[in-house]
């Protein structure tokens, strides 16, 4: 796999309701259970699409992206009071130890992946918190979403949780789609 970022150019496909069929509001908020969570971070969150549905029921919310535009795209939107909008990159996150009770991703674990972005995830988010990964499944089809050779299995992003530390709960597949909630 390797590391890519969503072109600006097309940050408002982002906003297309469409992507809710691959992932849900309800079950991204089931998956999450975020009540009562005072610290959540949504990783690789470009304009706040989920952002958007999980801010109203946690106390903070930091949005990571690599790219500034697409926290500018964001803010032209409206972000809430509670989101915290943050550059950076997974792989060093700018985020004391055991500060999230709650992380999730959405389409974007393929962009990120790697044993350092793990770890860092392992070390930022309390013992007993939660990361949920939805993304996009090296056994799907390909027919919507980045090329089956940029995407992981199921299989393997769970034993990518696992080596980092974090004990997986539930896994969900679907025909294009993997989402897993982990424990750490």
């Amino acid at each position: 796999m390797g590391f890519h970022t969503f072109p600006l150019e097309r940050a408002g496909a982002l906003d297309d309701p469409s992507r809710y069929r691959f992932c849900s509001r309800e079950e991204l908020l089931e998956l999450l259970d975020p009540a009562p969570v005072d610290h959540a971070l949504d990783i690789g969150s470009g304009t706040g699409f989920f952002a958007a549905e999980v801010a109203p029921f946690v106390g903070t919310l930091s949005c990571l992206d690599l790219q500034p535009g697409m926290h500018r795209a964001y803010r032209r939107k409206g972000t809430p009071a509670n989101v915290h909008l943050v550059t950076g990159v997974v792989s060093a996150l700018p985020f004391h130890d055991d500060v999230f009770d709650r992380a999730f991703s959405v389409d974007t674990h393929h962009e990120y992946y790697s044993p350092a972005a793990m770890e860092e995830l392992a070390r930022t988010i309390r013992p007993g918190g939660g990361l949920v990964t939805v993304d996009w499944s090296a056994d799907g089809t390909g027919d919507d979403g980045p090329p089956l050779a940029e995407r992981y299995g199921p299989g393997e992003i769970v034993a990518q949780l696992e080596l980092a530390g974090f004990d997986v709960v539930e896994r969900r597949e679907r025909p294009e789609t993997v989402a897993i909630d982990a424990r750490r």
